[in-house]
Order: structure tokens, then C-alpha cells, then sequence
């Protein structure tokens, strides 16, 4: 059994977890350089995401952060991240992949966790220590919070075979 957890956007990443909760491969969101004005930005890549999902399409669960708006945010800001989620939810859909969308007030209380970053990647590095390099640097925070979004979903479906 295979089971994928996923924290969306630009900075985000995509954990596989084995049937044991072990960490099998740590994808880094995949993303393009875009030219806006004299500018690039990062955005998510629909071929690099689609490229990374494959492998794992028949997965037993992909748990998939649910995420809003965030208050202050501008709607330039907003609209790149509801693009990004919704290439995400496109890929999956695609691929017919099992999703399981989790709030992040659930998975963050299923790791014990507050709404800080930083506690996330100070539990993933708890958790798997033999990872832990995955979770060692600040901007590795989307790493942390797809591998405990990842054992979240592989957290229910235990309870349910249980």
C-alpha cells in the first residue's frame, strides 16, 4: 500500500509513505519559471505534476490538504494558489488517483501540532529521524506538512482496517 499526502502551491511537496508510515520519496512541488512582465515567478508545472503523480496512481490514498483563502491575502496572490489547486485537483482527476481531503485543523491535531510552520518540521524530523535532512532547512516546511498530511491519511485508513 502506498499513500500520498499533499500540501498544495508553489511551495508545497508531495510525500509517499509506505504501508508502515516509512517515507518512500519526498517530491518537491515541480515548477516553472514564468515570465510575468520583466519578472519570473515560480508556478507549478501541469506536466511536472503530472510526471510525479504517475508513479504513484494506483495509491491506496492521496490525502490532499483542503485549503481557503487567507485573510489579507492580494487577489493576485490568491488567484496563483487557487490555479495551483485547482491544476493539482485536475492531475488527480485525471489519473483517477483516491483522494481524501483533509483540513489542516485535522491533520495538524492528528500530529499534535499548533498552527506553527516551524512545529511541523520539528515533528516530521521526530517522527522519521532517519529523514530527517528532508525537513532540516526553514523553506522545507511544505516537505513537513505533506509528510504529516501523508500520515494522517495513512492514520484512518489503519483505524478503519482496524
Amino acid at each position: 500500500m502506498i499513500f500520498l499526502g499533499i500540501d498544495p502551491g508553489v511551495g508545497g511537496a508531495i510525500a509517499v509513505l509506505d504501508d508502515l508510515g516509512g517515507i518512500v520519496e519526498m517530491i518537491d512541488m515541480p515548477v516553472i519559471e514564468v515570465r510575468i512582465g520583466k519578472t519570473a515567478r515560480p508556478r507549478v508545472s501541469p506536466a511536472g505534476l503530472r510526471s510525479a503523480l504517475l508513479p504513484y496512481a494506483e495509491c491506496t490514498i492521496c490525502a490532499v490538504e483542503k485549503v481557503g483563502g487567507i485573510t489579507g491575502q492580494s487577489a493576485s496572490a490568491a488567484f496563483t494558489f487557487g490555479h495551483a489547486c485547482g491544476l493539482l485537483e485536475g492531475a488527480l482527476a485525471a489519473l483517477l488517483m483516491p483522494v481524501a481531503p483533509v483540513t489542516p485543523q485535522a491533520w495538524k491535531r492528528s500530529a499534535g501540532l499548533a498552527a506553527d510552520k516551524g512545529a511541523a518540521r520539528e515533528a516530521a524530523m521526530r517522527l522519521w529521524p532517519g529523514r530527517a535532512q528532508l525537513f532540516a532547512r526553514k523553506k522545507d516546511d511544505g516537505r513537513a506538512e505533506a509528510a504529516l498530511i501523508a500520515r494522517h491519511g495513512w492514520l484512518q485508513v489503519r483505524r478503519v482496517a482496524a
